[in-house]
């Protein structure tokens, strides 16, 4: 059983930034990746970006250069750093975690970037 809190979603105007958290908690197992996905209405889900145990990042290419991807193994915590967003980004973000064994999702978070 493994839990994804998230938190961070809200209104923003184009250009700007905000900065999404997810905790992870349960039965979390190593070696595992953290991401986040997002869906926009009438479209897919589409990675945005993931990072491994070890660091290694990806990401979404609409995205590069303005996101950025951490997390904190220690707390199970990943980070999105959204900065120069703009309309297209608006979607519902949801954090995911992969394992071996198996994966889980977060209920995910509004994010909505006005023009």
């Amino acid at each position: 059983q493994v839990q994804l809190v998230e938190s961070g979603g809200g209104l923003v105007q184009g250009g700007g930034s905000l900065r999404l958290p997810c905790a992870a908690s349960g039965s979390i197992f190593s070696p595992n990746i953290m991401g986040w996905f997002r869906q926009a209405p009438g479209k897919q889900r589409e990675l945005v970006a993931r990072i491994n145990t070890g660091g290694r990042i990806d990401y979404a290419d609409s995205v590069k250069g303005r996101f950025t991807i951490s997390r904190d193994n220690a707390k199970n915590t990943v980070y999105l750093q959204m900065n120069s967003l703009k309309p297209e980004d608006t979607a519902v973000y949801y954090c995911n975690i992969k394992m071996d064994r198996g994966d889980a999702w977060g209920q995910g978070t509004q994010v909505t970037v006005s023009s």
